[in-house]
């Protein structure tokens, strides 16, 4: 036998959301006026939508905070309009309350199915119904606003050069991505949401085993290894940040994985060289292809320049520097222009 929600008490006073907006949808208005006079003293905004049709309409036009809807109507049913409210993005988040008299097993069973949060019976009972609809209007807005400062904080990250998204472990589908992510994937790979470029996912089903496994008792939670991606001059890095949600999802996996992405250039690293030690353009390029590794000889033939040019090069770098060798040269560039550290993947 299926299981009501849990029930609120109906002993305290009942107050309305400060200016929420419910659609109540029923194809018999005597049925609903008591219960349209009680929200309507209580200070609520009320709708009304008589068949299924209005009912999708007026929902997709006011975005109320709940719909109170009939679940046996002519015509689109109540199961129906709950079924394509949530299917559409813009209605999906509003909580739906059925009405039925139906107390069958199956019948409840298909309300929740089809998208309900909860079920009141009737006759109705307004008071019933506004505590328990207080209920999930409440958890309705705490959901949305943590999902918004949530969106606003990676979006944030988008004017720094960051760019993020989300991946869903269970089937490697891209669950959500900032505007400049969606940019540099379509750029990159030639893909967009939810499909995750396959580079991404070989590179997580690497990643997730290892994730699994807790760091031993004492030792330090290491960062996963990064994945960098190269299109010519310019380079795309991925870096496993965390997992969104504290919860495993109803199939025991781990939810989705927030991703954060840079794409970076040597015109980029040569420029930050540039202004870190104030060198001239040819200077920062000799210091970038020496903390490459390169020997003289091999910088003058990348740059057209002989291996003397490439040491008086060096020379001057040294002194701005304020160092003597190669080494501490190459080890202070990688110390104060992040774009240098070694990547991972």
């Amino acid at each position: 036998m299926i299981r009501s929600p849990a029930r609120p008490s109906f002993d305290a006073p009942v107050a309305a959301e400060p200016g929420a907006v419910v659609l109540i949808v029923d194809d018999v208005p005597d049925n609903v006026a008591p219960l349209h006079d009680a929200l309507d003293d209580a200070g609520y905004t009320v709708l009304v939508a008589l068949d299924g049709e209005a009912a999708i309409r007026r929902a997709r036009q006011a975005l109320p905070d709940v719909v109170l809807l009939d679940a046996v109507m002519p015509g689109l049913d109540g199961f129906e309009v709950a079924r394509q409210l949530k299917a559409d993005p813009l209605t999906a988040h509003i909580p739906i309350l059925f009405m039925t008299g139906l107390t069958e097993t199956e019948h409840l069973v298909a309300a929740l199915e089809a998208g309900g949060v909860d079920y009141v019976t009737k006759p109705i009972k307004p008071r019933e119904v506004m505590a328990r609809m207080g209920v999930h209007l409440r958890q309705s807005r705490q959901s949305r606003q943590g999902a918004l400062e949530r969106s606003q904080a990676r979006n944030a990250l988008d004017a720094f050069g960051y760019a993020t998204i989300t991946v869903r472990a269970r089937d490697g589908r891209l669950m959500w991505q900032t505007p400049l992510a969606r940019d540099l994937l379509q750029r990159y790979f030639g893909t967009e949401a939810p499909v995750t470029p396959a580079p991404v996912l070989q590179w997580l089903e690497r990643l997730l085993p290892d994730l699994a496994e807790p760091p031993a008792p004492g030792q330090p939670v290491r960062e996963p290894p990064r994945l960098t991606l190269d299109q010519g001059p310019r380079r795309l890095t991925f870096r496993l940040h965390q997992r969104v949600g504290d919860e495993e999802d109803a199939h025991g996996e781990p939810g989705d994985w927030l991703i954060v992405m840079q794409e970076t250039s040597d015109a980029a690293v040569l420029e930050a060289l540039a202004q870190a030690f104030g060198l001239t353009a040819r200077e920062a390029e000799v210091l970038y292809w020496v903390v490459k590794g390169k020997i003289n000889r091999d910088i003058g033939d990348i740059l057209g320049s002989s291996p003397a040019t490439v040491k008086k090069h060096l020379e001057r770098i040294h002194a701005k520097m304020g160092v003597e060798t190669r080494t501490a040269a190459a080890a202070m560039a990688i110390n104060r222009v992040p774009l240098l550290q070694p990547r991972g993947g």
